[in-house]
């Protein structure tokens, strides 16, 4: 059985791998939110929680955090040790400002934030305007009523090469960066495998030497791009290590594009398969900032990209009469939150023009994404643009999902342009 419940004993079995859950996941968060909304998964060892009110509560405690160690050691949390073959992994990721608490997180977010203001992405609007221009003209090259995958020929290329472009990294190595971070992030699944395990070791070695290399170049010749501005920023005297800095570039390459293209392809099909709301969306045009932000905001709640952020208890602490201890780990299921129909009316209705619109999809609290002004203007300016240039494109097939947790996006996506040579 793919989900059992046991509302007395708050305990939930659910086998993520199963295809009708990973393709599917709304209807058994509906059922969670129903009977046992907060509950312990048994597969994964996690008191786990659905609800918009706790999820968004508790991504804002302090008491919870994405740090552990600093409190205590792996030993004392009855952890294993980091095997040695993983520690080239775990050596970048330990710099990463998404897994620190403060005042670590504090130092490394306000020096970060320094390279990567809302003013200067909107900066970008011109370049991502005219990217998406190239790569429909790329698939109206195709003639007639070629077929094309979305994800590949719009989805992906227009993220990685905005974030490719920032850091100073040449659109030429797009394919490696690509490589390095879908193998770097699977660190991050549930259940994940030793093959898995490799390839992000090997991916993590590759991603920062081709960094160190380029950070040495930049010192000695600096350029108007992220990686410069980061290597001089300052703040009361401070500065970016060079490893802090190389984590924390592989953090906004690997975070800054992953959940983009997800809400990208994620949206185009949603809206293919809710044609009221695109005919609303082609009516309103790319010149509607306005109606695009807010159709932006129900895209990322509708089919959100990723589902699950969990966060260590930093002290003793009683929820809902269960008592955590420090060390404890909890889950938060973003995507179950963003369709919690207590917040949302009709939350399995996509509606463009859904205001007031509080979804989670870009967390909470200190650890609020980053790149959140950026994702937004991506698809606020990429999603008009395709609909206006290919008013007639429909889906080929009906796309399945990837077989990930807690990452949730399409593995590919076929259209036909519908246009006529």
């Amino acid at each position: 059985m793919l989900m059992q419940i046991n509302p007395k004993t708050q305990t939930v079995s659910l086998n993520i791998r199963d295809e009708d859950f990973y393709n599917n996941p709304y209807p058994y968060y509906a059922q969670l939110q129903q009977q046992c909304p907060m509950f312990y998964w048994q597969e994964h060892g996690l008191w786990t929680f659905v609800d918009h009110q706790s999820v968004s509560s508790l991504l804002r405690d302090r008491r919870f955090g994405r740090q552990i160690e600093h409190l205590k050691s792996r030993e004392e949390l009855g952890l294993p040790a980091i095997p040695p073959n993983l520690k080239p992994f775990f050596d970048v990721d330990r710099h990463s400002m998404l897994g620190l608490e403060p005042p670590s997180h504090t130092r490394l977010r306000g020096l970060v934030q320094k390279g990567f203001m809302a003013r200067e992405i909107e900066r970008l609007r011109g370049r991502i305007e005219e990217l998406c221009h190239q790569l429909i003209d790329r698939i109206e090259d195709n003639g007639g009523t070629s077929n094309f995958d979305f994800k590949e020929s719009y989805a992906t290329p227009i993220p990685v090469i905005v974030i490719a472009e920032m850091l100073g990294v040449p659109d030429a190595m797009a394919p490696e960066l690509l490589r390095w971070s879908h193998n770097m992030i699977k660190m991050y699944e549930m259940q994940r495998t030793p093959e898995m395990e490799a390839a992000a070791v090997e991916s993590s070695r590759e991603f920062v030497n081709y960094l160190r290399s380029l950070v040495q170049e930049r010192r000695t010749q600096p350029q108007p791009d992220l990686i410069s501005k980061l290597i001089e920023v300052e703040s009361a005297g401070d500065r970016l290590s060079e490893d802090e800095l190389i984590a924390n570039c592989i953090l906004l390459l690997n975070a800054g594009h992953e959940a983009t293209v997800n809400v990208l392809g994620n949206g185009m099909v949603a809206l293919l398969q809710h044609p009221e709301q695109l005919t609303l969306w082609r009516n309103h045009g790319p010149g509607d900032t306005s109606f695009s932000k807010a159709a932006v905001e129900e895209l990322l709640r509708f089919d959100t990209p990723l589902h699950q952020f969990n966060r260590w208890v930093l002290e003793p602490l009683e929820i809902g009469g269960q008592h955590f201890e420090t060390g404890q780990e909890i889950a938060l299921l973003l995507g179950a939150a963003n369709r919690d129909p207590a917040v949302f009316k009709n939350p399995d209705h996509l509606q463009l023009d859904r205001n007031p619109n509080p979804h989670v999809s870009f967390g909470g609290g200190i650890h609020y994404c980053l790149g959140a002004p950026l994702a937004r203007l991506e698809i606020q300016i990429s999603i008009p643009i395709f609909l206006q240039r290919l008013p007639r494109v429909q889906l080929e097939t009906t796309p399945t999902y990837s077989n990930n947790y807690h990452f949730h996006g399409l593995e590919s996506i076929t259209m036909v342009t519908g246009n006529t040579s």
